[in-house]
């Protein structure tokens, strides 16, 4: 009694309408979690250029890249903007490219005063 009975439950776990019925579920779960959760791991994977930035800060000037803090600061710019016009409005997003505008404009100071004092030391 106690095999059939087991046996019935590994064959309806082995059936195709149960696969279907738990990969429909399992879409639904993960469509539920995007829905829900866009709006905050893309703001905290793009964590990693500030944070970068930042780290950066104490090495020395002369491994800035001009054009890469340019790009970088035109990117945080704008999507800066963009997480301010997006509705509802994206803070995480906003905090993140703040943060990483003022880093890279710090970088770029630097970079502007290592150029300034590399002149003058000819």
């Amino acid at each position: 009694m106690a095999g059939t009975l087991a046996r019935k439950a590994v064959d309806h776990l082995r059936s195709k309408e149960f696969r279907d019925y738990l990969m429909s579920v399992i879409k639904l779960l993960l469509l539920i979690c995007f829905i829900h959760f866009q709006h905050f791991w893309g703001p905290v994977a793009n964590w990693g250029l500030p944070i970068a930035a930042i780290s950066d800060m104490k090495k020395s000037p002369e491994i800035i890249s001009g054009r890469m803090t340019f790009a970088l600061t035109c990117y945080s710019l704008l999507f800066m903007r963009f997480a301010y016009k997006v509705q509802p409005r994206n803070w995480l997003l906003f905090a993140c490219h703040f943060t990483n505008e003022a880093a890279q404009l710090i970088q770029g100071g630097r970079l502007i005063k290592y150029n300034m004092e590399k002149k003058t030391a000819k």
